[in-house]
């Protein structure tokens, strides 16, 4: 790897295209190295991971809205869409919007976190729609997802996004727009082009991770996707983009980052060397935010030594900034601690999640969300005695480099109404790469079988699996294999009508 310095140029200084960002990623989307075996299986891990969290979301409200939209879109060849029909197909473009929304509506799939956060798995999508739509293979698919993952842990490992309170998709256009590229063997001046104009379209704030969370966060990644496949699209037909976009006086670094004087630094790979940043990622055992994880797991564990929970006067989670600050009570939201708040904002309550945690041992991704469940009055109490700290030890390991520092958890303190205390830690989840069950394939495979119980036929189920699992041999033309078909009246219920649609009215 070689690490890029990155500054803001002022108009008047000359910056050569071949020393831009968007250049030298562009450079690493058009090389044509070989995908390592186990990059390879990881990535086949973690289409069956999307497709997992895909079908536990199918009938949810966003999911189904995004659906009836892109269903507006039908187009030949196209794409196809999580739940309907293989041979039902819309534009590219809708096909990203609709599944992207289903991948990421319950905040189960991977993750990586470092100077930002990310959900590298949101590159899928777009890049899996392009892929069927233009009739690639299944090892141009695998390429272009490599440069994904790769692209989008490098700009998370170099450039921090939440400090300025922008939302992290800003990462996703740019690598979705170069794994694109790399599916569809584009030159690098062209993929350059792309590039910026995605980063440019996807900068937003992170309000929509901020007091009512709506579910626009489940959108958004989706969003971003789109803009990619658009910026693809646009490039391609000779149209250019805004130049620098990160290192521009007016760009991306001098007005939404660290302002003109600040420098960053973006690892990239050499010519010729792998790319591997999947590697680095970890998925979720728990329906999460992903500081939660581990959290979860101390909970299942400390619950049986706590034993009669009403007995317990407080409890104290001193964990990283991260934590404290976006789902702890660092946050300052009121909303984290009503039992009324919605789904969306309950996933980023630690302090809720905790607490059910503890009550019932374990994570489940619909039941633990349920009002009734929410609103369940031990629960209630429960939840209203804990409160998060920031400790300077925990963040400095979650922002560690050396992956034996990494750490994402916290530790824990019950005191009970005797004054006697229960402490306990946990640094990683136990699902991690690192962790005590480190996540394999019969697991990827097992939660796929889980979430999709009762919503795909068993055939159906075995048909994606022997799909997914055989992802490297697949011809051109045999992607639009990969989604799976849901009963119509699996769907969720008919979404109202909009502007799409508005002449069926």
């Amino acid at each position: 790897m070689k690490t890029h310095e990155l500054r803001t140029y002022r108009s008047a200084e000359h910056l050569a295209r071949e020393d831009q960002l968007a250049w030298k990623i562009a450079e690493v989307a058009a090389d044509p190295v070989a995908v390592e075996p186990d990059v390879a299986e990881m990535i086949v891990n973690r289409v069956i991971d999307n497709a997992a969290v895909a079908a536990a979301s199918v009938a949810r409200r966003p999911v189904a809205s995004a659906r009836a939209q892109a269903l507006c879109h039908p187009y030949a060849p196209g794409a196809t869409v999580f739940g309907m029909p293989a041979e039902s197909r819309v534009s590219p473009e809708w096909a990203a919007w609709a599944n992207g929304t289903a991948v990421r509506e319950l905040d189960f799939h991977d993750t990586f976190l470092a100077a930002d956060y990310s959900h590298p798995g949101d590159n899928i999508p777009p890049i899996l729609a392009v892929a069927q739509h233009c009739g690639l293979s299944g090892a141009d698919l695998i390429r272009g997802l490599a440069t994904g993952y790769e692209i989008q842990v490098d700009l998370v490992k170099g450039i921090c996004l939440h400090e300025h309170k922008i939302d992290h998709i800003a990462h996703l256009g740019p690598s979705a727009a170069a794994g694109i590229g790399t599916a569809l063997k584009l030159p690098v001046a062209m993929i350059y082009q792309a590039i910026q104009q995605a980063l440019h379209v996807t900068a937003t704030t992170r309000q929509s991770r901020k007091g009512e969370i709506s579910s626009w966060k489940a959108y958004a990644p989706a969003f971003a996707g789109k803009m990619a496949i658009e910026a693809v699209d646009r490039v391609m037909r000779g149209e250019g983009a805004p130049n620098p976009a990160w290192e521009g006086e007016d760009g991306f670094i001098a007005w939404l980052l660290s302002g003109p004087e600040a420098v960053y630094h973006v690892p990239l790979p050499e010519p010729g060397e792998a790319k591997r940043a999947i590697l680095d990622t970890y998925t979720k055992e728990h329906s999460a935010e992903y500081q939660s994880q581990a959290l979860i797991d101390l909970a299942r564990r400390m619950g049986p030594k706590i034993g009669d929970l009403s007995q317990v006067q407080s409890i104290l989670i001193e964990t990283s900034h991260h934590t404290h600050y976006v789902i702890g009570t660092g946050a300052k939201n009121p909303q984290k601690m009503d039992p009324g708040a919605s789904r969306e904002t309950l996933d980023h309550s630690i302090m809720y999640i905790f607490a059910v945690a503890l009550e019932d041992g374990g994570w489940h991704h619909e039941k633990s969300y349920a009002p009734e469940r929410a609103q369940r009055p031990s629960t209630v109490a429960l939840w209203h005695k804990i409160s998060t700290a920031e400790d300077p030890e925990w963040t400095r390991r979650y922002h560690a480099r050396d992956p034996k520092e990494k750490a994402f958890g916290g530790r824990v303190t019950v005191t009970l109404d005797d004054g006697s205390r229960i402490v306990d830690e946990l640094a990683l989840a136990d699902a991690h790469p690192d962790g005590a069950r480190p996540f394999v394939r019969a697991n990827y495979v097992r939660k796929f079988l889980t979430l999709s119980e009762g919503v795909l036929s068993a055939s159906e189920q075995q048909r994606f699996l022997d799909v997914a699992e055989g992802l490297a041999d697949l011809k051109a033309g045999d992607l639009g294999q990969l989604t799976f078909a849901v009963d119509a009246d699996r769907l969720g219920a008919p979404r109202p009508r909009g502007i799409f649609d508005w002449r069926a009215q």
